[in-house]
C-alpha cells in the first residue's frame, strides 16, 4: 500500500498524512470494537451507526476497500441481516492490519 501516492491524490504532503493515518488507525480500531460489541447484542442502530462513522473516515482518507465493506454493513443492517456482518468485519480488520503495516513501514 502506498501511502505517500495515497496522501499525494488527497493533496496532503507525506508526513500530513501520515499523522492523519494513525489518528484513523486508533478511530477505526474504535469503531471495530463497537461493531463487535453492537454485533455480539444485536444491536443494528449501533452497528449502523459505527459503521457509518468508519465508512466516513476512511472515505475521506482514500481507503476506499474499507469504505465499501462500511457501505456492507450499513446494507446488511438495513436488511436486518446481522449474519452477513462477521466475514465483513473480519475484512475491515484485515484492511486495516494492512494500513497499519504500511504506516509502521513509513517509521521506520
Amino acid at each position: 500500500m502506498d501511502l505517500k501516492s495515497i496522501g499525494e491524490d488527497l493533496g496532503l504532503d507525506e508526513a500530513e498524512f501520515l499523522e492523519i493515518v494513525e489518528l484513523f488507525i486508533d478511530t477505526a480500531t474504535a469503531d471495530i470494537d463497537r461493531l463487535k460489541a453492537a454485533l455480539s447484542q444485536g444491536d443494528i442502530l449501533a452497528i449502523n451507526e459505527a459503521a457509518h462513522s468508519l465508512k466516513g473516515s476512511s472515505g475521506n482518507l482514500g481507503f476506499m476497500e474499507i469504505y465499501h465493506h462500511s457501505q456492507e454493513i450499513e446494507e446488511a443492517t438495513r436488511e436486518e441481516v446481522l449474519t452477513r456482518i462477521g466475514p465483513i468485519l473480519a475484512a475491515i480488520s484485515k484492511g486495516i492490519e494492512t494500513i497499519e503495516s504500511a504506516l509502521n513501514t513509513k517509521a521506520t
